[in-house]
């Protein structure tokens, strides 16, 4: 299909796919249309879940009332962004045919004769001439993240006696293997991050240059444990003494185990 054999490439679909099977036949009929060809495919490949922390896919399975098919304005909703845009298809005539609609949180209206997998590889490529949808942050390498439940933790540090650079490594060292998701620093080096994931799990990190610099990690419920071991021992190498822990608001949280719900 147009799209999506390119976005496989340049976004790997995830091993364990969330909502991603179900009965089609079923779906359709409750919708009152047949799905286009490239849209089953893809949520068989990728389930429900987000592009680069900004893009949703909807799948038409599960339970969640985040994850559905939707009627909008006329037109039949596929995906939402992290700024409240609608994704959606104007289902008139065939529908491997389809274009994809954008309707801005705000104002604004665009239409693209892509296919749902077409339109997404081109907003992760950069190659997507949008007005209403932002873009990804420069040197990012696109990722996808499946909607499951997921904990949060955020470590400040010490300084220490280490540079930025080689505390970075130590650190992904102590986690490896890693993939880059990218990264940016300000010209004077004072503000930056740097975005990674572990290779052999499903853990995301951000390393921020911020003051006190901090490590902000997402993992799957039942890593907590091991998640604390690796990054405490990481922090330890890096020459670096733990100030707080806190959930992603910023509240401190009392230990690493404390409910941040």
């Amino acid at each position: 299909m147009t799209g999506l054999g390119s976005l496989t490439r340049t976004v790997p679909p995830p091993a364990d796919p969330v909502d991603a099977q179900g009965d089609w036949t079923e779906a359709e009929e409750r919708l009152g249309v047949r799905l286009p060809a490239d849209y089953r495919l893809l949520a068989a490949a990728y389930g429900w879940g987000e592009f680069c922390d900004y893009l949703y896919l909807r799948t038409p399975f599960g339970t969640s009332p985040y994850n559905v098919l939707e009627r909008y304005d006329g037109l039949l909703v596929w995906g939402v962004t992290m700024d409240a845009d609608r994704l959606c298809w104007r289902t008139d005539g065939d529908p491997d045919q389809w274009p994809v609609v954008v309707v801005g949180r705000g104002t604004g209206r665009e239409e693209f004769a892509t296919g749902v997998a077409g339109f997404i590889e081109e907003w992760v490529t950069g190659r997507l001439s949008t007005t209403v949808l932002a873009g990804m942050e420069p040197d990012l390498q696109p990722w996808f993240n499946t909607f499951r439940p997921r904990l949060h933790r955020c470590l400040r540090l010490s300084e220490g006696s280490r540079p930025y650079d080689e505390r970075l490594r130590i650190l992904r060292d102590v986690l490896a293997p890693t993939v880059d998701r990218g990264s940016w620093q300000s010209a004077d080096g004072e503000q930056g991050q740097d975005h990674f994931a572990t290779g052999d799990s499903d853990w995301h990190l951000t390393y921020d240059r911020s003051h006190p610099h901090q490590i902000r990690v997402s993992f799957p419920p039942g890593d907590r444990t091991q998640v604390r071991d690796r990054l405490f021992a990481a922090v330890r190498l890096m020459g670096c003494t733990l100030l707080e822990i806190t959930a992603p608001d910023g509240l401190p949280l009392a230990d690493w185990d404390a409910d941040d719900a």
